[in-house]
């Protein structure tokens, strides 16, 4: 058996969790999301706890028993609790600012990067003197959560020489010594 698919997803309070026609619905204080479920699994919804069988020992079906159950965990945790990514900016001069979902980025081109946010994402932009810019993100949905920082760090991936870039807090970056380190 898969050892994370047989694990039982226990539902919260101020959490409803419906299923109809392969769509499982979870509703929460902080939004609500939808997934689809191959037919191939079984969703039983019983007693505040949430149960995913399947019905044969096939590979994919082991595979995808796995995927739904975290797919639905994460939607129970998002509706509950929420996600929360926070990202730095790390250089001379690197800059953000955001008016509602519209986030401002400067980091260190001849141009600003403008990038519209999903409603869905909440953000929050802090710069202290002598401290790096942060920019805060929130969300029900974790895997939009996690496009949307990919994206913003993709606009400058950290770099190993310098350290310099977009990187999430705590993340450590490998460094590399310069070409004048070997003499």
């Amino acid at each position: 058996m898969s050892r994370i698919g047989k694990l039982p997803i226990n539902i919260p309070t101020g959490v409803t969790v419906s299923h109809k026609d392969e769509i499982v619905t979870v509703k929460g204080p902080k939004g609500e999301l939808s997934q689809y479920v191959d037919p191939r699994i079984t969703v039983v919804v019983d007693n505040g706890v949430i149960q995913l069988e399947r019905q044969t020992d096939d590979r994919i079906e082991r595979s995808l028993h796995g995927l739904y159950r975290s797919l639905i965990n994460n939607m129970v945790q998002g509706v509950s609790a929420g996600f929360k990514r926070e990202l730095e900016l790390v250089g001379v001069g690197y800059r953000a600012s955001n008016q509602g979902q519209l986030l401002e980025l400067s980091l260190g081109f001849t141009h600003s990067i403008f990038m519209q946010l999903p409603k869905e994402v909440a953000i929050e932009t802090k710069s202290e003197r002598n401290k790096n810019p942060l920019i805060i993100l929130e969300s029900a949905d974790k895997q939009l959560l996690g496009q949307v920082c990919m994206k913003i760090r993709s606009f400058r991936k950290p770099e190993p020489y310098k350290g310099k870039g977009v990187k999430f807090v705590g993340e450590q970056i490998r460094r590399k010594s310069g070409k004048s380190a070997g003499k």
